[in-house]
């Protein structure tokens, strides 16, 4: 599939979780990181989307350790939490 396909679909993935929080934690960490993938990245962050919102969400706040499949430089910028749009 071509890159800018995959990058749309995620995009939407990302944004559409089911909750606002977790909208804002992967949709938030998928703008800012996205542009800078390699098709390894991309295809890392498929897998990661495909856990649950709540597992993602604690593995990024440190409340659950990640598994070691999800282990590596995606899981440590997700967990630096830098990425979510905040209002002020």
């Amino acid at each position: 599939m071509d890159r800018d396909v995959r990058l749309k679909r995620l995009r939407f993935r990302a944004w559409h979780r089911g909750t606002k929080e977790a909208d804002l934690l992967i949709g938030g960490f998928f703008d800012t990181h996205a542009e800078s993938w390699d098709d390894e990245a991309i295809t890392r962050f498929e897998a990661l989307i495909d856990e649950e919102d709540v597992e993602i969400m604690a593995w990024a706040i440190g409340t659950a350790t990640p598994p070691p499949r999800h282990e590596g430089e995606m899981m440590r910028a997700l967990q630096r939490l830098d990425y979510i749009p905040v209002a002020r």
